[in-house]
């Protein structure tokens, strides 16, 4: 397709004005007719925040997203761009996008006064239209807005006063696009005064000019509440100006965590197939729900998707490990893996005092410990709910009660991260029902010794995390016993010196 190279054929094409909200509404209202989705990669949001974007946006607003840490506030404000023109023009050379048809730099403005319809144009791409800045204290309005550059005054031989002597800032240089500014409480309250005129008069003022030259652009703010509201570092002025707040939040469902993690996390990274249990998907998942509830944890500083990321790497990484040492012909991780994946947890949840007192290492084994007690449930009788008299009509049987009884005789069970899936298998297998259980409660063959191995490990630390086994956990090994048994017999050492 031939476009338009001067003004005179952009006119002849038909090409008419329109400014940079106009354009975005017309696209928005294009893909709401067409029932195509606004967004693509933001998973949890349908029904919430998205509706929420596109009214603002039918409105015309500027928009400050408010949320915690890991709500994709940002990966949303730049996906705006998807909702621009493919290609618009532009006068050739200009530093802020001039509108061929409505130039405004003073650049501009002499040059289409000199040239008329002759006037050559550029067409820009979608993606150069947007514009970025992380908020720091740093920060300054020459940065964001713009200030005199002697430079290009002394080569000009202009006037520091002279209109052409203006060196622009990002937010003019994104003139007809969309500009975003992260964490905007953490801009300097004198910087904030400096959007004033951008947000409500829809123009830029720079030092020592009497000249306001007018902008056509969409702000984007990003900010965490934490900020927002403790530490009140955004000015009420600023936020009066922008005029729609809208709230992200964290996943509501599991289902919809399990699926940003799937989306987000780097796990199919060698030739070797990877088997990751459902059940284990969920207890990953719950370790971050859990931590948004958690009495240990600070929620104001919130607990992000990353942390559920980065967990499931890092499980995956060592199962990874596993099969390469062992030589193995699948990735297959276990539960015991997860409890080699606390680099995850450990640095993703700031603690309260009483977290600290604990210590990371352990509020990370009590959220996984929480974390199987819970997903558990979903699929399986609770242990501790009281069963009917055995007679009754009522009865049901206790479908751990082989398990429970066969640890009462003294069986022990030990299992860790280095057996191969064999040894693994041959570990848990001995123990009765328990391989039968984990094929009827999971929908697994027991033929298939690497996914009922890990349900069976699974059951078997799920009867811990409800009272009903003991568990020893060292650096190399954990160990399943009899409750009551390991009470009065003292723990044994895994070092063959002591």
């Amino acid at each position: 397709m031939n476009r338009p190279t001067t003004i005179g054929e952009l006119k002849a094409a038909g090409y008419v004005y329109g400014s940079v909200k106009d354009e975005l509404r017309r696209n928005v209202i294009d893909k709401l007719r067409k029932k195509q989705p606004i967004f693509t990669g933001i998973i949890g949001f349908d029904d919430t925040v998205i509706p929420q974007i596109v009214n603002a946006i039918l409105a015309k607003h500027d928009i400050l997203l408010l949320g915690l840490r890991g709500q994709a506030k940002t990966r949303i404000a730049r996906q705006l761009t998807t909702l621009l023109d493919e290609f618009i023009p532009v006068v050739k050379g200009s530093e802020i996008n001039d509108h061929p048809l409505r130039p405004v730099s003073y650049y501009a403005v002499q040059l289409v006064a000199e040239h008329g319809d002759a006037t050559p144009i550029e067409w820009r791409q979608r993606d150069e239209r947007y514009g970025e800045k992380l908020a720091t204290p740093d920060v300054s309005v020459a940065d964001l807005i713009g200030d005199i550059d002697p430079i290009k005054a002394a080569s000009q031989r202009l006037h520091y006063a002279h209109e052409g002597a203006i060196h622009f800032g990002i937010i003019p240089r994104s003139n007809r696009g969309i500009f975003v500014i992260n964490e905007v409480p953490d801009l300097q309250p004198r910087i904030q005064v400096a959007l004033f005129n951008i947000l409500q008069e829809r123009d830029i003022q720079i030092r020592g000019f009497n000249v306001r030259i007018p902008m056509d652009i969409m702000m984007v703010f990003t900010a965490n509440p934490e900020d927002y509201t403790n530490r009140g570092s955004i000015v009420t002025p600023l936020k009066d100006r922008i005029q729609s707040q809208i709230l992200t939040h964290y996943p509501r469902s599991i289902e919809d965590g399990m699926a940003i993690t799937s989306q987000e996390s780097w796990v199919d990274r060698t030739e070797l197939p990877l088997i990751i249990p459902t059940f284990l998907r969920q207890v990953v998942e719950s370790v971050a729900m859990i931590a948004r509830t958690s009495e240990f944890v600070d929620q104001t500083s919130g607990v992000s998707a990353r942390l559920t990321i980065s967990t499931m790497e890092n499980m995956v990484s060592n199962a990874e490990r596993r099969a390469v040492v062992t030589g193995e012909d699948v990735v297959a991780p276990r539960l015991c893996d997860l409890a080699q994946a606390l680099a995850g947890i450990t640095g993703k949840i700031e603690l309260v005092f009483e977290g600290e007192s604990e210590g990371p290492q352990k509020v990370a084994r009590a959220l996984i410990g929480k974390a199987v007690r819970e997903v558990f449930r979903l699929s399986m009788p609770d242990p501790n709910i009281r069963r009917a008299r055995k007679g009754t009509a009522e009865e049901r049987p206790d479908p751990y009660q082989a398990i429970v009884r066969w640890f009462e005789q003294g069986h022990v069970v030990h299992v860790d991260d280095r057996m191969t899936n064999e040894e693994f298998y041959n570990a848990l297998v001995v123990v009765p029902t328990l391989a039968q259980l984990a094929s009827t409660a999971f929908s697994i063959e027991t033929s298939d010794i690497i996914r009922i191995s890990t349900a069976m490990e699974f059951i078997l630390d799920a009867l811990h995390q409800h009272s009903k086994l003991a568990k020893d956990d060292s650096s190399m090994q954990t160990t399943y016993k009899d409750l009551v048994g390991s009470m009065f017999t003292p723990p044994v050492s895994m070092n063959e010196d002591d």
